[in-house]
C-alpha cells in the first residue's frame, strides 16, 4: 500500500496542474466502470448479502453511483473557477486583488462500508476525481465478492496511479488509515471512526468521518398518519434497515401511537406481503449482525417491551437458514434497553410516546447528535421549533432519508455522527485545497500603511483606523 501511495503521489506531482479535461475524462471512466458492469455488481451484492433486491441495488448502488458523477461533470467548470474575494479599504482602490483557487490535495484515501459498497465508493469519488485527485479505496471485508469485482475491473478503466482498490480485514484497514494521505474519508460506525481518527493523527491527515447514530422521526401536529406510516416504512425496510440514515426510532404523540403502529403494519404488509421468497426484500448482511439484532430484541422483551412482528403471510422464519428478518415494531421501550442505546442498523423500529413537542425535542437532545432527523407535520411554528432547537447532520421534512440524495446539499454528520461533509460542490471543496492568493498593489503599501520603520504619524493613523470600529 505504501508503494501504491508513493506511485500515486509521484504521478500527481508530475502532472500538476490537473486540467479539467483530464478530470472530466476520469469522471466519465468512473461512470462507465459502473454502467458497464451493472449486472455483475448486482449479482455480487446479492451474493455478499445472501440476498439483495436487484432493483434496489440498481437504484441505490448503480443509479446512486452514476448520478453524482454526472452531477460533477455538469458542474465542474463552475466549481473550479477562481473565486474573487474582497480586500480591505483602501487596498482595492490602490490596485490590490485577492482570490481563492481550488487546487487538488493529492492522494485521497477512501474507506468504504459494506451496506452500500458500490455507492459509498463511487459517490465520494465523484468529488475526489472532480477536484483533480488520485484515490486509493479500502473496501469492506464483509462484501468480498463486490470488492473482488472492483479489483478485477478497475485496471480496464484506470491506471493504478489514478485509482486503485485494496481489500482485507481489520489489520489492513488499520494500516490503510495510518498511511500519510492528503485526505482520508471514512464511512462506517462511530466506534471505528474513533480509531480511524487516532490512526490518521500521527500524519496530521485531514479526515472526513461519515458515521451514523440514532436518527429520530418526530411525528408532529397535523401530520398525515398514512403518509407518516408509508414513508417511514419505506425508509426503514429499504436494504432491511441497513442504512446509516434509516429512521432509528419514532417519537409520536401519546394519543396517536396506536394509529402510527397500525399504519406501519399496513404499509409494511402492502410493500412486502411475503418476505422469505420475496425478491424485493434484502437479507441481513451476515450471521453476526443477524444474531445481534435478535439479541437486542430479546433484551427489549426481557425488560418489558412489547414487540409486534410484521409477518403478513405468517411465514416460519425459524425453519430457514435465510437471514431475512421481518419488521419488528417495539413499543414501551425504555432507556436501559440496548435498542435505545445503540444504532440499530436493521428492520427493528422502537416507537416512543411523547406529550408536548418540547419533550420530543428534549428526547432528541439528550442523545448524541444524529446523522439525520425527520419531522412530519403541518404546523409551521412547531416545525421551526424543531429545526431551531435540535442539531443533526441533516434534516428531511415530511419524509425520511431523502436529503442524502440531493447532490446540491452537503451530506455529513455532527459530533458523534461525523465531521465534515461531501456531495456536489461541498464534496469538490472538501477534497480541494482552497488556496488564498493576494496580489499587491504597485504602490508602496507598507509605507502608506505605516508598516515600514521608522514608525511615526502614518503608523498611528493606521492603528487608529484599525481600532476605531
Amino acid at each position: 500500500m505504501k508503494d501504491l501511495l508513493a506511485a500515486q503521489r509521484e504521478s500527481f506531482m508530475a502532472a500538476l496542474p490537473e486540467p479539467l479535461s483530464v478530470r472530466k475524462d476520469r469522471l466519465k471512466r468512473a461512470a462507465a466502470m459502473v454502467r458497464d458492469h451493472a449486472d455483475r455488481f448486482c449479482d455480487a451484492l446479492s451474493e455478499d448479502f445472501g440476498h439483495r433486491s436487484r432493483e434496489q441495488s440498481m437504484i441505490t448502488d448503480i443509479g446512486g453511483s452514476v448520478s453524482p458523477i454526472e452531477h460533477a461533470l455538469k458542474n465542474l467548470e463552475k466549481w473550479a473557477k477562481p473565486e474573487k474575494r474582497g480586500v480591505q479599504f483602501p487596498l482595492g482602490l490602490l490596485g490590490a486583488k485577492a482570490w481563492v483557487e481550488y487546487q487538488p490535495k493529492g492522494v485521497i484515501g477512501v474507506i468504504a462500508p459494506w451496506n452500500f459498497p458500490v455507492n459509498l465508493v463511487m459517490s465520494p469519488l465523484a468529488g475526489v476525481l472532480a477536484a483533480g485527485n488520485r484515490a486509493m479505496v479500502k473496501t469492506s471485508e464483509y462484501t468480498p465478492v463486490t470488492a473482488a469485482l472492483f479489483e478485477e475491473i478497475v485496471g480496464r478503466y484506470f491506471d493504478p496511479t489514478e485509482l486503485t482498490f485494496v481489500s482485507g480485514g481489520p489489520d489492513v484497514g488499520k494500516a490503510f488509515a495510518e498511511l500519510p494521505f492528503d485526505h482520508l474519508l471514512f464511512t462506517g460506525a462511530t466506534g471505528i471512526g474513533r480509531h480511524i481518527l487516532h490512526a490518521a493523527a500521527d500524519n496530521l491527515t485531514p479526515v472526513t468521518l461519515e458515521l451514523g447514530g440514532k436518527s429520530p422521526v418526530i411525528v408532529g401536529k397535523g401530520a398525515d398518519m398514512k403518509q407518516v406510516s408509508e414513508r417511514v416504512a419505506v425508509g426503514k425496510m429499504l436494504n432491511a434497515g441497513q442504512i446509516c440514515l434509516a429512521p432509528d426510532y419514532v417519537l409520536v404523540p401519546s394519543e396517536q401511537e396506536g394509529a402510527v403502529v397500525e399504519g406501519l403494519k399496513s404499509a409494511a404488509s402492502a410493500m412486502y406481503p411475503t418476505l422469505l421468497s420475496n425478491p424485493d426484500y434484502t437479507s441481513v448482511i451476515n450471521d453476526r449482525h443477524f444474531q445481534r439484532l435478535n439479541d437486542w430484541i430479546a433484551d427489549a422483551r426481557d425488560k418489558g417491551a412489547t414487540v409486534e412482528v410484521v409477518n403478513p403471510a405468517n411465514e416460519d422464519f425459524g425453519s430457514t437458514n435465510s437471514r431475512k428478518m421481518p419488521l419488528h415494531i417495539v413499543r414501551d421501550v425504555t432507556d436501559d434497553m440496548t435498542l435505545m442505546q445503540e444504532e440499530i442498523f436493521g428492520p427493528v423500529l422502537p416507537v416512543r410516546r411523547y406529550d408536548g413537542i418540547e419533550s420530543a425535542i428534549a428526547e432528541v437532545n439528550r442523545r448524541d447528535r444524529p446523522l439525520g432527523l425527520y419531522y412530519f407535520g403541518g404546523d409551521e411554528g412547531e416545525r421551526r421549533r424543531v429545526l431551531d432547537r435540535t442539531i443533526s447532520g441533516g434534516v428531511t421534512l415530511d419524509d425520511v432519508v431523502f436529503h442524502v440524495s440531493m447532490e446540491d446539499l452537503p451530506f455529513g454528520g455532527v459530533g458523534p455522527s461525523g465531521m465534515g461533509s461531501y456531495h456536489g460542490l461541498d464534496g469538490f471543496r472538501t477534497f480541494s485545497h482552497a488556496k488564498a492568493i493576494y496580489k499587491q498593489s504597485k504602490l508602496d503599501v507598507a509605507k502608506i500603511a505605516g508598516l515600514k520603520p521608522p514608525y511615526g504619524a502614518a503608523t498611528r493613523k493606521a492603528v487608529a483606523r484599525q481600532i476605531s470600529g
